[in-house]
Parts: structure tokens; sequence; C-alpha cells
């Protein structure tokens, strides 16, 4: 678990699935804080994540490309940190269990590309 959270990030976009300009787009936001709301924990045998909003940047919404922004916390034996996206279909499957988190937390990270 220790290795998932130190490298804990929400992926906005991939170039290859969405396009380099699609990442490009973040560029105003390189550098900056973000806030990010967290409203759920989703978690099965062999994945975790959290729920995660990010917000705003001086008044301009960061919006993720990705349909579910997410935080992997952990993976299990045989799970990488990108299956976490199947967390969504998981629960809606009975698969996997969601805890809401009411209010949301907001925490903080800054705008980096990887």
């Amino acid at each position: 678990m220790e290795s998932c959270i130190q490298k804990a990030h929400i992926t906005l976009a991939h170039k290859r699935s969405h396009g380099v300009t699609a990442v490009a787009n973040y560029g105003s936001f390189l550098h900056q804080k973000v806030p990010v709301d967290v409203a759920a924990l989703l978690f099965s045998e062999k994945l975790a994540a959290l729920e995660a909003e990010p917000g705003s940047v001086e008044g301009e919404k960061v919006n993720s490309k990705n349909p579910w922004p997410h935080v992997t916390i952990w993976t299990g034996a045989g799970a990488t940190a990108k299956d976490a996206n199947t967390l969504p279909h998981l629960l809606s499957q009975g698969k996997a269990t969601r805890i809401d988190i009411n209010p949301p937390v907001t925490i903080t990270g800054t705008l980096e590309f990887f």
C-alpha cells in the first residue's frame, strides 16, 4: 500500500487515449495547486481507490478527460493501478463496495505532466 500512496495521482488524460492536444490543454495549470474533492472510497478484493473531483485554479475548472477521476490507493496481487478504472463497473455488478464521504474531503495536489 505504501508504494501506491507515495505515487498517488489523478490521471486527467492520456496522450494515447485522448490525444496530445488534450494533454497540452492542461499546460496553463502546470505546477499549480489544484483542490480535489474526495467523495467516496470504492474497493474490491484486489483494488481500492478514492473517487476524486478536481476543482478550479484561479476560477478555471480543471476537467478530467477520464470518465471516473480517482486516486488508486491499493492494488492486490495481479492487479495494476490502471485496473482501478473498472471499480465503478465492478460496483454495478455487486463485486465492489462504495463508502461515501459526506461531506467530501478536499485535498490539494500540484498538476504535473508524467
